[in-house]
């Protein structure tokens, strides 16, 4: 135990420490959001996640069955919840996603694919700190909904090109493109959109 809460305690110096030079670094430019983390700074943060997770998170077994219905299910939270951030693919390729700091990572990729189910899952419940990712858990998503997320995660890099397009229909919209979608449609029908609707006389 003594020696858990000593590595911890070391880990936690070298994460200061390594802050401390990535100030003293980017001194001459400021500390902006819009710059990419550098590869010392990744490196530190991806230690502190890991170092931050409780015993027993990383071999916690997914116990939601990896269906069809439950994947159908884990793409439309993803579509309606986690999209405006990751994207639909997960590619976190969104106006919102890149301009976090650190960005939204691209979660096809082996630095999430590698991570595992219960890893994955002690994100989605309690969040990254010093971060844009919040935690989803105690109430806002139960335990179920995250393990299915999961397996969608997983799902990422072989997403077909018709599940990206359900997705899209999924996504939420902004008042603006909610009335262009309201146009377009009195358009197809042969209505004009910007004539006056006739007041209902009781």
């Amino acid at each position: 135990m003594r020696l858990r809460w000593f590595l911890l305690g070391a880990l936690s110096l070298l994460v200061i420490a390594g802050i401390g030079a990535a100030v003293v670094l980017r001194n001459a430019r400021g500390f902006s959001a819009r710059q990419q983390p550098g590869a010392i700074e990744a490196w530190f943060a991806r230690a502190a996640r890991s170092a931050a997770l409780p015993p027993g998170a990383r071999t916690r077994a997914n116990p939601a069955p990896n269906t069809a219905s439950a994947l159908a299910e884990a793409m439309a939270h993803w579509a309606d919840h986690c999209a405006t951030c990751h994207a639909n693919d997960g590619s976190g390729d969104t106006e919102l996603g890149k301009r976090t700091y650190p960005p939204a990572p691209d979660m096809r990729l082996p630095a999430t694919q590698q991570l595992t189910d219960g890893e994955l899952f002690y994100i989605i419940e309690n969040g990254i700190r010093l971060t844009a990712m919040p935690a989803w858990g105690g109430g806002a998503l139960d335990e179920h909904e995250s393990w299915k997320l999961v397996h969608f995660i997983r799902h990422l890099p072989q997403l077909t090109d018709a599940e990206k397009a359900e997705m899209q229909k999924l996504n939420p919209r902004v008042p603006q493109e909610l009335k262009e979608e309201l146009e377009d449609e009195r358009f197809l029908k042969g209505e004009d959109s910007h004539e006056k609707p006739t007041p209902h006389r009781h």
